[in-house]
């Protein structure tokens, strides 16, 4: 009985310390950026504000350029993210359905860039940038975010379009469709699952990404969030209270958008590939 009641009991623990454990660092911040800055430094560690305050998000919404930095990240994100899922949709249609001299390779190769360290091509994409006078610019950060993202976005669509059975898209055209239609009005609605979980990890790749928009844009015009997270720095040190603050803030976009995304994911991924 006491093993029994020991078996039943460690797995809770485990769970309960390692949700503290991942928890604790993102409660730290958040209370961190209410509270004043005497809490912040002082010897004794404060776990509750003793006094709510906003004057740390006042100092970060309060840096030069920040409404710019906001939409740039929106902007190279959000593009990035729709320009390869468009792409991942048929790229993952083709390796999963059709079968074609090298399709093999093609699957290696996309693991291979999915397994290798970006930033060991960021000497290579700086000179493309620079050769072709894009740098300061947007658009090559969109689209080398867009091929960061898209070998995982077309690796995981393709296990969600190989869990389709052909005989629905197969009855669709005997009933008339085109490939193309039988693929929009079948294939598309069932995976709504992995549009959602591919959509969540570019998003956060695109988001968090701070090297490459670090060496391609030198302008404050062109430059993100990433970077803003860098500048609350005094003459004294770090302001670590506008820096929680603007952490908060920089985090409060993927926390949303993951508790959007995620009971969506589940929800479909619960009920199966084939419904109906």
């Amino acid at each position: 009985m006491k093993r029994s009641l020991f078996g039943r009991l460690w797995p809770n623990v485990t769970a309960v310390v390692l949700f503290i454990g991942f928890v604790f660092p993102v409660y730290w911040m958040f209370s961190t950026a209410f509270k004043p800055t005497g809490d912040i430094i002082s010897e004794t560690p404060v776990w509750f504000p003793t006094d709510v305050t906003f004057e740390h998000f006042r100092t970060a919404t309060g840096v030069d350029h920040f409404w710019t930095y906001v939409t740039n990240s929106l902007t190279v994100t959000v593009l990035a993210v729709l320009f390869s899922l468009i792409i991942a949709l048929a790229g993952s249609f083709a390796l999963a359905r059709m079968r074609f001299k090298g399709r093999r390779g093609f699957i290696v190769g996309f693991m291979l860039a999915q397994m290798a360290p970006w930033e060991v091509m960021i000497i290579a994409m700086y000179m493309i940038v620079r050769d072709t006078s894009m740098l300061n610019s947007l658009v090559p950060l969109t689209l080398f975010y867009m091929m960061m993202i898209l070998p995982f976005t077309i690796l995981t669509l393709r296990g969600f379009v190989a869990a389709v059975p052909k005989e629905l898209e197969e009855s669709a055209m005997v009933d008339g469709c085109t490939r193309a239609q039988a693929f929009r009005r079948v294939i598309l609605p069932l995976l709504a699952p992995g549009l959602m979980s591919t959509s969540l990890f570019g998003f956060i790749t695109a988001w968090n990404e701070f090297a490459l928009v670090l060496v391609l844009n030198k302008d404050a015009e062109a430059q993100t969030l990433p970077l803003w997270l860098s500048r609350f720095q005094t003459q004294f040190g770090d302001d670590w209270g506008a820096t929680m603050a603007a952490s908060s803030l920089f985090a409060v976009p993927i926390l949303i958008l993951f508790v959007f995304l995620q009971r969506k994911a589940v929800s479909g991924l619960t009920a199966g590939a084939v419904k109906g």
